[in-house]
């Protein structure tokens, strides 16, 4: 019978791939306690009804990406694929929108059913920031700084590029769309089969186009720019003149549009020439619209999502050295050692918290043991056999040191020894 394996796109991550993704998690974590981001947990299925309003039906997402079943009461649900829609219906059902400011974050798993490829994945792991209640450019602000500060942590500053855009309001775009599809009707020879398509859905996302065939005609399309009203414009300035002033370099791009329609004024992607085609890891903006879309009243909302496989494969661009290691190894060898052993393990993770202790529980030669201890990449074997135990003592060995010689202690002074050794 033939092994079952993992579904096409979704991914085991093993236990040497972990700890790469635990030190990005733990400086994401840090950078956005830094400033006072609170975590939230969501679902990971929502009503299918969520996604068909928030994302729209005439979209990729919605019409082709989407994992929707219905469930044994014959409601339709989908595995989540992406995170603002369930995070703003939580807002609202909870009653968190009403006159309060929020600043939150979560994390998981999202789905979506795309060909798999480097860097985009059937199930893919996405941190998501969602800020609530706030209309002035300050946020937008934040957010970018917030970001350009987790980017100098993990050591990839100079790798990820900033790039900006406005969309302006939702009436002002809805301008620039008629003129746009407009232009587009005058060079309906040149667009591709995904282009004419939009021109009918979404024409925004024409100038997003990564056909070579079409760069000229885009190049020429109408700037978005040019339709937006004084204060968008003024809101998109106050963020320019924020970063400039704290050092934050940055590209306009107006043909950043981003692929949601719920977007408006700001859109930022921070994107890296590192990993081919998949080339965005970061990317967000204001979605003032969509709270009223799901049935809430007008309130201000910006946010953004990043891909941790992506984020990942820039990491390991740097060649960092990040161990799953422990600290001590213990050996038995011999019935009453292992009893004992046992009970040593035990206490000494008692009178040191912080102590990463991993006791050999398979046997084997004192031989086979040390060679499982090695690869531990603990820095000391403690070793308990018969002669030890009669005698009430324990042996260190270092290793990592073999300058460091062997030695015997009393049972009751291994804590000691190790508090100060570790």
């Amino acid at each position: 019978m033939a092994n079952i394996q993992a579904i096409r796109g979704m991914h085991d991550i093993l236990p040497e791939q972990t700890p790469l993704w635990q030190y990005a998690e733990k400086i994401i974590r840090d950078v956005l306690g830094n400033y006072g981001y609170s975590e939230i947990r969501l679902p990971a299925v929502e009503k299918t009804e969520l996604f068909k309003r928030s994302i729209g039906e005439v979209t990729d997402i919605v019409e082709k990406e989407m994992y929707t079943f219905e469930d044994r009461n014959g409601d339709s649900l989908t595995l989540r694929p992406e995170g603002t829609a369930g995070c703003l219906r939580a807002c609202l059902e909870h009653g968190l929108l009403h006159n309060q400011v929020h600043r939150l974050w979560y994390y998981g798993a999202m789905y979506r059913h795309e060909r798999p490829q480097k860097g985009r994945y059937r199930q893919f792991y996405q941190l998501g920031v969602e800020t609530y209640g706030m209309a002035s450019a300050d946020i937008d602000a934040e957010l970018l700084l917030l970001t350009d500060r987790l980017w100098k942590r993990l050591g990839i500053r100079d790798k990820v590029r900033l790039q900006l855009n406005s969309l302006g309001t939702i009436a002002e775009r809805l301008v620039y769309r008629d003129a746009l599809v407009a232009y587009f009707e005058q060079h309906l020879e040149t667009l591709d089969e995904d282009s004419l398509r939009r021109l009918k859905t979404n024409p925004l996302r024409i100038l997003d186009t990564k056909n070579p065939a079409m760069a000229d005609v885009v190049s020429n399309a109408p700037e978005l720019m040019d339709y937006l009203g004084n204060d968008s414009k003024q809101h998109f300035q106050t963020i320019l003149n924020t970063l400039t002033d704290l050092g934050v370099s940055f590209e306009i791009n107006t043909r950043l549009v981003r692929g949601l329609d719920y977007y408006s004024k700001t859109v930022f992607e921070w994107v890296t020439d590192e990993l081919g085609s998949q080339g965005t890891i970061c990317a967000g903006g204001r979605y003032d619209g969509l709270i009223e879309q799901l049935g809430g009243k007008q309130n201000s909302a910006i946010g953004f999502a990043m891909g941790m496989e992506r984020l990942l494969l820039l990491l390991e661009t740097l060649d960092l050295t990040i161990e799953n290691t422990v600290d001590v190894y213990l050996i038995r060898v011999g019935e009453q050692a292992e009893k004992i052993g046992l009970r040593l393990a035990e206490q000494l993770r008692s009178e040191i918290p912080t102590l990463k202790l991993q006791l050999d529980c398979a046997g084997g030669s004192i031989k086979s043991q040390f060679k499982k201890a090695d690869k531990s990449g603990a820095k000391f074997a403690l070793i308990l056999g018969e002669d030890e135990v009669s005698r009430g003592e324990i042996a260190v060995k270092s290793l990592r040191d073999e300058k460091v010689e062997q030695q015997t202690l009393a049972l009751n002074a291994a804590a000691e020894f190790l508090k100060t050794a570790i």
